[in-house]
């Protein structure tokens, strides 16, 4: 398998706060966007995917099927997914790509368009800025921070380096879900005062690892980047690090952030006044520092001194199926429609949608794909639609046309829902609801809080480190 130097190259300049070498040069290449590339009728869009194992398997899918595009570059810390990808490569007929271990390597490629991110959440946004620095366009995965602080250094350099950049809320570009919200603006259920997202998911308890020895191939270094290293243990690995803080933000910002970020879209509003969480990790003795069990409440200042309210709640364990959301009415759960037939009968269905209150009825959205509505107050059966989209498709689109406009999911829209996130998981950590001021994008009154937001109880390791000027 192809391999790149060393990880700690000499020609590395650090990105680090303190001395503000945002602009700095690595690997010989100078962190300015090249001319950009005009794409005639028959041109590819180049693309490299960086994170394969989990997500990343979906954006190997997508792009794969699309006859625009090039996948052009795999990139991994872990060589035995990368040597996965590319089995699977070969069995698709599909010329293999190059392959990276160090996203900094990669990046001097300038036959490369842009960069496809599913690394974990601790990664996305040193990532998406090293990506706009050195000229590329970005589809960065759910949450694109793992603080508000870094997403708002994200926000700042797709501005200066002037980028398209999608964020990974695939809801965004689901039509039935574009169409639920239209009719919700049209007034359909009347005054739209309340919205819920629902997280529920069967989630088992990920016990206790023991420390070990780091899998041979895997570049744990590399893997930690930004997070304090630790020593390794599976649950510092794939998939587990969502449940612990330095790495992970919990099942809110794992699949909540979807649904947070269409309650917010649906209900037509930004940034909040007060937050309040409450939760705890139930049930299990494991190695979650995470809550399982998590509700947060959101209050909106409106014109006219009106308020309008967001609820929001994980589960992780057995659940009903508020508003049908998840059940077979709705046309099947989450869960069992990836595991087929045969596996749906005997699994546990989770429920992840929205349910939008008003004063004339109520609407839900079932996933990515389906809405249903009652309206008026004997609640009589509205409009309802099923109908998907693709995110990844639209983000290949606007790298086409250059016209950010198009764009489904911003990083700009990506940013507010995420604050959302990040507020309500301070919130639950410091044990107490927050004031917020809207304007100035800030926590009132409480530094435990701020540096939760900056990422404060963690920080940067050198030289993974979000620039102040980016």
């Amino acid at each position: 398998m192809p391999k790149e130097s060393e990880i700690n190259r000499r020609d590395f300049i650090k990105t680090t706060a303190k001395t503000g070498a945002g602009l700095a040069a690595f690997g010989g290449i100078s962190f300015f966007p090249k001319p950009e590339r005009i794409f005639g009728a028959n041109d590819r869009v180049r693309i490299a995917i960086v994170g394969i194992h989990g997500q990343g398997k979906t954006h190997v899918r997508e792009y794969s099927q699309m006859p625009n595009v090039e996948i052009a570059a795999l990139c991994d810390v872990d060589e035995n997914v990368l040597s996965d990808r590319l089995a699977d490569f070969r069995k698709m007929g599909i010329r293999e790509p190059k392959t990276f271990i160090d996203l900094r390597k990669l990046l001097e490629d300038k036959s490369i368009d842009a960069i496809s991110i599913a690394t974990p959440n601790y990664w996305h946004s040193l990532q998406a800025i090293w990506g706009c620095q050195a000229g590329k366009d970005v589809y960065c995965e759910k949450p694109m921070c793992h603080n508000m602080w870094e997403g708002q250094q994200l926000l700042r350099a797709v501005e200066k380096y002037d980028r398209i950049v999608q964020h990974g809320t695939n809801s965004r570009s689901g039509k039935a879900v574009i169409e639920a919200i239209q009719k919700m603006r049209d007034g359909m259920i009347g005054d739209v005062y309340m919205a819920r997202g629902l997280c529920y998911k069967w989630r088992k308890s990920i016990g206790h690892a023991p420390e070990e020895a780091i899998p041979a191939g895997f570049h744990y270094d590399l893997w930690t980047g930004p997070a304090q290293m630790k020593p390794f243990t599976r649950n510092r690995y794939h998939y587990n690090w969502h449940w612990v803080w330095d790495t992970g933000n919990g099942d809110f910002g794992n699949q909540g952030i979807h649904e947070l970020d269409v309650a917010r879209w649906g209900l037509g509003v930004t940034y909040p006044t007060k937050v309040a969480a409450i939760g705890a990790h139930v049930m299990f003795d494991d190695d979650q520092t995470t809550p399982n069990v998590l509700n947060v409440a959101y209050e909106f200042d409106m014109p006219g001194g009106k308020k309008r309210l967001l609820e929001f709640e994980v589960r992780h364990w057995i659940s009903n199926h508020e508003a049908e959301i998840g059940s077979r009415a709705f046309g099947g759960g989450d869960v069992p429609a990836a595991l087929g037939n045969a596996a749906a009968k005997k699994a546990p269905e989770g429920s992840i949608g929205n349910i939008f209150y008003g004063s004339d009825g109520y609407l839900a959205i079932n996933g990515y794909d389906s809405y249903k509505s009652w309206q008026h107050e004997d609640q009589e059966p509205g409009p309802h639609s099923t109908a998907g989209g693709n995110n990844w498709a639209n983000f290949i689109d606007c790298v086409r046309s250059r016209k950010k406009e198009d764009l489904n999911a911003p990083i700009a829209e990506g940013l507010i829902s995420c604050t959302l996130l990040h507020l309500g998981n301070a919130s639950y950590r410091v044990g107490r609801a927050l004031q917020f001021d809207p304007e100035k994008r800030e926590v009132i009154g409480d530094e435990e809080a701020s540096r939760l937001l900056r990422d404060g109880d963690r920080g940067y390791r050198e030289p993974f480190v979000i620039p102040e000027e980016v």
